[in-house]
């Protein structure tokens, strides 16, 4: 997998696909790869990059402070390396904070974007419940922190239909030899619990398109919403029965929607 250096580290990103670029932004604690089965839908339509966040898979992870937008510059750098002068970009829950502010702070960069199952400005429901995934991954084994993640982005229809892979994956977290270290982890928890863009989501002058799981107990419809209302002529889709990990859970769903989207915009 191919390593540039941008805005000061080493970024690891995979391509995938032909056509105009598509940047897929992953999670807290997550690298690029973890967009395999959206990849396999996009990648019919568009040249993708997927991305290992500062501190996730084969990225550098340099000591803390991050922030959303050291992120953003991140992306930004890896762009300009590449020779992509604009981009469609997706991010999910971190990812779509990063984007936010790629958007913000990039503006030209940004043809259009998808964010999921993200938030504008943690509450302090949200700081505390990221500051305990800070002090359970210290102390957990990683199928019992693995199995604490699970509980708060999966929906109960997902875990009942869906529990032996979701046991597999918690064994494979313990099997894994290359864990993401605590302290990136714990960087990358402090960078969502900071990320504010409240103020300026309104000059954003893009298509957007919002979505969020009706049952997501870790970035609540409130939080999709409230972008919504920021983002003029942004688009706000729901997904039903569902949590944090939408995406997923309604997979083919989702690909669908934000596939006619990112094609349309």
């Amino acid at each position: 997998m191919p390593v540039v250096q941008a805005n000061g580290i080493r970024i690891n990103y995979e391509e995938r696909g032909a056509g105009e670029p598509l940047i897929l932004i992953m999670g807290l604690g997550a690298d690029g790869s973890v967009w395999e089965l959206h990849a396999e839908a996009y990648e019919q339509h568009f040249r993708c990059i997927l991305v290992d966040n500062r501190g996730a898979g084969l990225s550098d992870k340099p000591a803390g402070p991050y922030t959303t937008e050291m992120m953003a510059d991140d992306i930004a750098g890896l762009m300009d390396t590449l020779g992509i002068e604009s981009a469609r970009v997706a991010g999910i829950s971190m990812g779509g904070a990063i984007a936010q502010n790629l958007a913000l702070r990039h503006p030209d960069k940004v043809r259009s974007m998808v964010l999921i199952s993200t938030w504008a400005r943690c509450d302090t429901y949200t700081k505390i419940v990221f500051e305990h995934f800070k002090k359970m991954r210290a102390l957990a084994n990683p199928a019992d922190f693995m199995q604490l993640l699970q509980l708060w982005i999966f929906a109960p229809d997902h875990t009942e239909a869906q529990l032996a892979d979701l046991i597999q994956a918690q064994q494979e977290a313990q099997e894994d030899p290359d864990p993401m270290p605590q302290h990136a982890f714990v960087a990358q928890c402090d960078a969502c619990i900071t990320h504010d863009t409240m103020a300026t989501l309104a000059t954003i002058r893009i298509p957007t398109l919002i979505t969020v799981g009706d049952t997501d107990i870790f970035t609540p419809y409130h939080y999709s919403k409230a972008i919504h209302d920021k983002i003029a002529d942004s688009e706000l889709y729901v997904l039903e029965r569902v949590g944090h990990a939408h995406h997923w859970e309604k997979l083919d769903e989702f690909n669908r929607k934000t596939t006619a989207f990112l094609q349309s915009h």
